[in-house]
C-alpha cells in the first residue's frame, strides 16, 4: 500500500509540476483579456469577466486579467463557474483590508496568480476577520484560494497576515519562480492538499509552522515536494511540515524554529526544522537549521542521500521514528540533545560529525523526544561510580530498574526519566548498521547506544567521549559485530564495552591505569613498527577500543601516550605521519577476535 501510495503522489507532483511550467513558460506571452486599476477613488475596468461594487472587484470568469494599483480597503475576489483557468497578473499591487482577505479566490476551476516582471506587489490583511455568517470560516489568510493554485513569474509579492495564515489554498499550491516574502500570526504559507515549489525565493517570518501541508483524511495528500529555491524561515512552529511524505530534491535553506537551539520551549509544541508524517527524503540542497526541537523528523522513515548540513538543535538533529538511512551528504552536527536517532539506523555513505549532549547516535524504540529545560537525572541520583566488577553500589532513581544479572547500568536513558544513557532496554528490533561513510561523534552520554544490535561491516567510525563513568563510548544490548571498517572509540572506563566475540575483524581494548587529558595523542605500532594509530582524542579518556583490518592475530601492540606527530590530522587521525616522544602504557597480544588489557567498570564485549 506504501508503494502504490508514494508511486500516485509522485505521478501528482510530475502533473503539478508540468502545469506550472506550462503556465510559467507561457508567462511572456501573456495577453491580458481585462484591465483592473485599483484605486481608492475607484477601481476601473476594461474589459470583460469583471465587476465593481465599492472597493471590491470580483471575477466571474475565465481569462487573464492585468491588476495594478492601490487599495487601502478593499479585495480582489474571484467567483467563477468556468472551467478553465482564471490569471490574474499582479502588476504591481497594493492592497489592503480591514475586515478580511486582501485576494480570495472563492472559486475557480484554477487560478494562477502571476508576478510581473520586475514589480513588486504587497497584500495586508485585517486582524479580524467580518463573515455574512457566522459559521463561515473562509477566507481565512492573506491570500486566499478554495482550489487550486499556482504562484509564478519573477516579480515579488510581500504578504502581512495579520489574522491567520500567509498565503493558502485549500487545494493543491504549487510554486514555480518570484519573490515571496510572508510575515503571519499563524501559518506562513499552506496548501492543505500539497506544496510543490520549485525556484522560488522564499522569506517566511511565521508565528505558527513556515511551510505546511496538512492534509490528514487522505494518505495520497498532505505532502511536500520541493525542487530547488532558497527559503529563509524563522517560525515559531515547525519550519518545513508535511503531514504525509516530504521530499527536497534541491535549494538553499535557512531555517530557525522557536529561538533556536539554546530557547527552552514547551513539550507540547512541535517545532521541528524539517518533518515529515511519514517518509521523509533529501536529496541535495544546503541546510543551516538552528532549531528548538528536533532538525529533521520523520514519523516514519528519513533517508538522507546528499546535501550540507549545519545543524544545531536543542534535541535531536536527525530523528526518524521507525528507519533512518544516510547514503551520502556532509552533515555537521554542532549542537544536539542527541544526534541521529532512530529504531534502524544506517550509514552507507557521508561525512558526518555529531555533537551531542546526550547519546551520538541511538537506536531505540519509539519517539524519545527530549528539549532543553526537561528534568534529568543528576549526579547525586545516580548512586556510586562501577568499581572494576562493573557492578553499581547505588539506588537507582525512582521509576529504574537494574539490567539483571551481568547488567552494569539502569536503564531509562536520559530521554526516558533514568540514568544518562540507559536507554530503553534490551530490544532485538533496535539496530545500528555502519556500512561506509565517515562518522565522528562528540557524546557526552553514549557514543553510539544500541538498544538492540550494531553491526559494522565498513566506513571509519570516531568516538569521542564520554568522560563521566555512568556512560560508555560504545553501549550495546545485544550484540556488536564488526566484519570491516575502521573503528576507533575512546572515553571513561566505567561502562566500557567492546565489540562482540562473534565479531570477524580483530579488536583491542584497553583500559589505562589513569584517565588522560583530551588532546594527549595515543599511539599504537606492531612490534615490527609498523603504526596502526595515531589519534589526538577530543576528550579526556581512559578506555581506548580500537578495530582495523591491519590488526592481526598474533602480533604484539605497544600503546603509547602523548609525544608529538608530524603531519595532518583529519578528525583527530593522523596518517602517513611519524611518532615521536611518547610514552609506553602498556602492551598487549592479539589472542582472540577481542583482546582486553586493563581493568574497568565496563561490560567488555558481549
Amino acid at each position: 500500500m506504501k508503494a502504490v501510495r508514494i508511486t500516485a503522489m509522485l505521478l501528482g507532483v510530475m502533473m503539478l509540476l508540468t502545469i506550472a511550467t506550462a503556465v510559467f513558460a507561457q508567462e511572456t506571452t501573456y495577453t491580458a483579456d481585462t484591465t483592473i486599476s485599483l484605486s481608492d477613488d475607484a477601481i476601473s475596468v476594461e474589459g470583460n469577466g469583471a465587476s465593481v461594487e465599492g472597493h471590491i472587484v470580483t471575477i466571474t470568469s475565465a481569462g487573464t486579467y492585468s491588476i495594478s494599483g492601490t487599495l487601502a480597503d478593499g479585495q480582489v475576489t474571484v467567483d467563477s463557474e468556468d472551467e478553465a483557468a482564471v490569471v490574474l497578473i499582479l502588476n504591481g499591487v497594493d492592497i489592503s483590508s480591514t475586515t478580511s482577505a486582501p485576494i480570495n479566490i472563492a472559486n475557480a476551476e484554477e487560478v494562477v496568480l502571476v508576478l510581473a516582471d520586475g514589480t513588486e506587489n504587497f497584500v495586508s490583511d485585517a486582524s479580524t476577520y467580518v463573515y455574512e455568517n457566522e459559521e463561515d470560516d473562509e477566507p481565512n489568510a492573506a491570500v486566499f484560494s478554495d482550489d487550486d493554485m499556482t504562484i509564478t513569474g519573477s516579480g515579488s509579492l510581500t504578504v502581512e497576515a495579520n489574522f491567520n495564515d500567509g498565503i493558502a489554498s485549500k487545494d493543491s499550491l504549487t510554486i514555480t519562480g518570484g519573490t515571496l516574502n510572508v510575515t503571519s500570526v499563524d501559518d506562513g504559507i499552506r496548501g492543505k492538499d500539497s506544496l510543490v515549489i520549485d525556484g522560488a525565493t522564499i522569506t517566511i517570518t511565521s508565528e505558527g509552522d513556515a511551510l505546511k501541508s496538512d492534509e490528514d483524511e487522505d494518505a495520497e495528500l498532505g505532502y511536500i515536494t520541493i525542487e530547488s529555491g532558497t527559503f529563509n524561515i524563522t517560525a515559531g512552529g515547525d519550519g518545513i511540515q508535511a503531514e504525509t511524505d516530504l521530499t527536497i530534491n534541491d535549494g538553499t535553506f535557512n531555517i530557525s524554529t522557536a529561538g533556536g537551539s539554546t530557547a527552552t520551549i514547551d513539550e507540547d509544541l512541535s517545532a521541528k526544522g524539517i518533518k515529515a508524517g511519514a517518509i521523509l527524503t533529501i536529496n541535495g540542497g544546503t541546510f543551516d537549521i538552528d532549531t528548538g526541537d528536533d532538525a529533521v523528523h520523520a514519523n516514519d522513515t528519513v533517508i538522507v542521500n546528499n546535501g550540507t548540513f549545519n545543524i544545531a538543535t536543542g534535541d535531536d538533529a536527525l530523528h526518524a521514528d521507525l528507519t533512518l538511512e544516510i547514503n551520502g551528504g556532509d552533515i555537521n552536527i554542532t549542537r544536539s540533545y542527541e544526534g541521529i536517532e532512530s529504531s534502524v539506523i544506517t550509514f552507507n555513505a557521508g561525512n558526518i560529525h555529531v555533537v551531542s549532549s546526550d547519546d551520538g547516535v541511538n537506536a531505540s524504540g519509539g519517539d524519545t523526544e527530549t528539549t532543553e529545560g526537561t528534568a534529568q537525572a543528576t549526579p547525586e541520583d545516580m548512586g556510586t561510580p562501577p568499581e572494576n566488577n562493573g557492578e553499581f553500589t547505588g539506588t537507582p532513581p525512582e521509576g529504574a530498574q537494574d539490567r539483571g544479572p551481568g547488567g552494569n547500568r539502569f536503564p531509562g536513558g536520559n530521554g526516558n526519566g533514568g540514568f544518562p544513557g540507559g536507554g530503553f532496554g534490551e530490544d532485538g528490533d533496535n539496530y545500528i548498521y555502519f556500512n561506509g561513510g565517515t562518522i565522528v561523534i562528540d557524546a557526552e552520554g553514549d557514543g553510539i547506544d544500541a538498544n538492540g544490535s550494531i553491526e559494522m561491516s565498513g566506513g571509519v567510525v570516531i568516538v569521542n567521549g564520554p568522560t563521566m563513568s555512568m556512560n560508555g563510548a560504545l553501549d550495546y544490548n545485544v550484540s556488536f559485530n564488526i566484519t570491516g571498517g575502521t573503528l576507533v572509540a575512546v572515553g571513561s572506563n566505567g561502562m566500557a564495552q567492546a565489540p562482540s566475540q562473534s565479531s570477524t575483524q580483530y579488536v583491542m581494548m584497553v583500559n589505562l591505569d589513569a584517565s588522560q587529558p583530551e588532546g594527549t595523542l595515543l599511539h599504537i605500532e606492531s612490534s615490527d613498527g609498523e603504526s596502526i594509530l595515531t589519534f589526538a582524542p577530543t576528550k579526556a579518556y581512559q578506555s581506548i577500543v580500537v578495530s582495523s583490518p591491519d590488526i592481526e592475530e598474533g602480533a604484539t601492540y605497544t600503546i603509547y601516550t602523548g609525544g608529538s606527530a608530524d603531519g595532518t590530522a583529519t578528525d583527530g587521525l593522523y596518517t602517513e605521519s611519524s611518532y615521536i616522544g611518547g610514552i609506553q602504557s602498556t602492551s598487549l597480544t592479539v589472542s582472540g577476535i577481542v583482546t582486553q588489557i586493563g581493568n574497568g567498570g565496563g561490560r567488555g564485549p558481549r
